[in-house]
């Protein structure tokens, strides 16, 4: 955008012009009225200076009026197209300020940020907090970087940090004015992570005390009272076993999320037929299946199925999905493993497992939680089957992991339907 030169500076010869007209048409009326011998040339000499004072006294009040106005326009920042450039490609909000506080340059993001902010205003006006109006001062008075971070509750809670940075700037007639970068950084997502480990931290610990505890409590029992107590010895045996059983489980399946989550961004590219991996686990659990009185039906395609994936990953997936349908849904005493080959949303050949059960179902509002670590529907009931809370979580992972996806559908007392979708691969060529 072109540099407008200040309209004071140019304004000048157009007030002295409308003095000399004033003077003029003064002097000619002067004289006229000299002539007519109406008025003595001394006494109309004392009116046309009087007339010549109050024509441009004015003008010289109003250009010392405005000579400081004219300096600050001259000293103001260039609203250069290279400088509002940078503003408006900085991917953070980001607003330059002169060493008064005014708004020279800000970007699409700090608009977005703030609506408030407008140029040529004040900043303070438009950023009410009570960390940026501070931060903002001390770096006005002391021309030296400043950081304030902050909680946004519109619309929803953000939390943001500000940087305040002395930058120079070129004037409009070639000098240096020292002014402000404000840059907002949105540091929520960082925060929620901090969150989520902290909370993941806090249940790991509590699920690995719990059977610690009872350890520890069984241990001391058997050095103490039930010392000689033989059939109190095998009975705390059998539940320190299964305690210790269940603290494995956890520990592996928290080893299982680790290393699903270190290859989060390495798509596995190994070729195998899915098949021998469902029949593989379905006979794995079928003492399990009896013990439930559970009948898990096979409805599995003749020819293979392919996809690119890791074997012990996808062992791990099928096992987590048919076990949590025995355990949770052996009440409708059939659980049916299918397989099938369809079409994707985006018209691409995928492959569907779906492991089904005729239970209870879950209610809609856990549907949206069920892969989040350590969420239970049923603590009790999911510690009394020996759940760690991490079994869909695991399987979020690794369906992410290979590129596919998770769908789950429940009806409360119609059971639930877990399926996991991948990307169907070319089969490998015989040998």
């Amino acid at each position: 955008m072109p540099v407008d030169a200040p309209p004071t500076l140019f304004s000048w010869p157009d007030r002295l012009r409308h003095s000399a007209i004033i003077l003029l048409v003064a002097g000619l009326a002067l004289a006229v009225v000299v002539t007519s011998g109406e008025l003595s040339p001394t006494l109309a000499a004392a009116v046309f200076a009087c007339i010549a004072g109050a024509a441009l006294i004015p003008w010289r009040l109003h250009n010392a009026a405005t000579s400081n106005e004219d300096l600050r326009a001259i000293n103001s920042p260039a609203e250069s197209e290279a400088v509002n450039a940078i503003i408006a490609g900085m991917p953070d909000a980001a607003v330059l300020l002169d060493r008064a506080g005014r708004v020279i340059h800000l970007n699409g993001a700090a608009t977005q940020l703030a609506p408030a902010l407008r140029k040529n205003e004040l900043a303070q006006f438009a950023l009410r907090s009570p960390e940026i109006i501070g931060a903002l001062r001390e770096a006005i008075a002391t021309a030296e970087p400043r950081r304030a971070t902050y909680l946004d509750p519109v619309p929803v809670d953000r939390w943001m940090e500000l940087i305040i940075t002395p930058v120079s700037v070129p004037t409009l007639f070639g000098g240096i004015e020292k002014c402000m970068l404000m840059t907002f950084h949105d540091q929520t997502p960082l925060r929620r992570v901090e969150e989520m480990r902290a909370d993941f931290v806090a249940n790991a610990s509590h699920e690995l005390r719990t059977p610690l505890a009872a350890l520890s409590g069984f241990i001391d029992t058997l050095q103490g009272p039930a010392k000689e107590d033989a059939q109190a010895r095998e009975r705390f045996l059998a539940i320190m076993q299964a305690q210790a059983k269940r603290m494995a489980r956890l520990i592996d399946d928290l080893l299982s999320l680790s290393r699903v989550e270190l290859s989060a961004h390495v798509r596995p590219d190994t070729l195998l037929d899915i098949l021998p991996i469902i029949r593989q686990v379905a006979d794995g659990l079928e003492p399990l299946a009896r013990e439930r009185q559970v009948t898990i039906d096979l409805d599995l395609p003749q020819a293979p199925v392919v996809i690119a994936g890791d074997r012990e990953e996808l062992l791990r997936l099928i096992e987590n999905l048919i076990e949590n349908a025995l355990k949770y849904g052996a009440s409708g005493g059939k659980v049916i493993v299918s397989l099938a080959v369809a079409a994707s949303a985006d018209g691409a050949p995928e492959v569907r497992l779906t492991v089904r059960d005729f239970g209870p179902g879950i209610a809609p509002e856990h549907l949206p939680r069920l892969t989040e670590r350590f969420y239970r529907v049923d603590v009790g009931d999911s510690r009394a089957q020996g759940g760690t809370g991490l079994g869909l979580s695991l399987v979020k992972h690794i369906v992410n992991r290979h590129r596919g996806r998770l769908l789950i559908e429940s009806v409360p007392k119609q059971g639930a339907a877990f399926t996991a979708c991948f990307p169907l691969a070319e089969p490998p060529p015989a040998a």
